[in-house]
């Protein structure tokens, strides 16, 4: 007889932001979220991947829309809660999985590139906090907290990153604004906690460097946006509302030296 048992997210609906590359860890966040029975919404900025040396590779097919938000703009974050929860009623979970990469190194980065990366990687996620906090319906006093938002840094507080510096000093403010935000948002009912997922194989590795990077891996592998997939589901589960606050390494053992 099949189950009766509803999947863990039914009923909860959630936002996952960077789903722009079917490769990609959000891409594959989304449909995880969905597969335990969450209505996603998704979004992402194709003109970003343009931009870049790996170029777009559009989400051809996905078991939701995918919406286009550019969020660099100060008044998309706060437009795009308005739109979730005006068309689901509710907004229960938010994965912040979209970010503005960066290579310029400390002699050649420019005062419109850093000005870029904030607005993209730290301005844009406090506000989606923000009126994240203002539209959710928090869980009564005596139940579990169901409000959950997580986003992401990139280990630059383990080993140097400054070939891309305007990236890696986003994301070190992402990672010391955790405790602060997690804690604004508690009042909400809201649980807050960053992933460092390490390096991700999601396509933009030439061979060589594919290789090299593998090879720094005790199992001889790169993380896969399933392993930050399962990684994340957890987080936002019933069963991850004790965990919060925290910068959560998921390496894999990755040995940078």
């Amino acid at each position: 007889m099949p189950s009766t048992t509803p999947p863990p997210l039914a009923g909860r609906v959630a936002l996952v932001t960077g789903v722009s590359r079917s490769i990609g860890i959000a891409a594959t966040l989304a449909r995880h979220l969905h597969g335990l029975g969450a209505t996603v919404v998704a979004t992402g900025w194709v003109p970003h991947d343009a931009e870049m040396p790996w170029g777009t590779d559009p989400v051809t097919t996905a078991p939701f829309v995918i919406g286009q938000h550019d969020l660099e703009d100060p008044s998309a974050p706060g437009e795009l809660i308005d739109e979730v929860v005006d068309e689901h009623g509710r907004l229960d979970i938010v994965v912040a999985t979209h970010a503005r990469s960066s290579h310029q190194p400390m002699t050649e980065v420019t005062a419109a590139e850093l000005d870029r990366c904030w607005a993209a990687n730290v301005r844009s996620i406090v506000l989606l906090a923000q009126r994240f906090a203002e539209r959710h319906e928090p869980a009564p006093a005596d139940q579990a907290p169901t409000g959950r938002m997580v986003w992401f840094t990139s280990g630059q507080d383990v080993a140097p990153m400054d070939g891309e510096i305007a990236y890696a000093v986003t994301k070190g403010a992402l990672h010391q604004m955790t405790k602060s935000v997690d804690h604004a948002l508690s009042a909400r009912r809201i649980v807050a906690n960053c992933v460092n997922p390490g390096p991700v194989d999601t396509g933009y590795a030439p061979p060589d460097v594919h290789r090299r990077i593998a090879s720094m891996f005790p199992d001889g592998r790169w993380g896969t946006p399933s392993d930050v997939a399962n990684l994340v589901a957890f987080l936002v589960s019933d069963e991850g509302a004790w965990i919060r606050g925290q910068v959560i390494d998921s390496e894999g053992g990755f040995q940078r030296w």
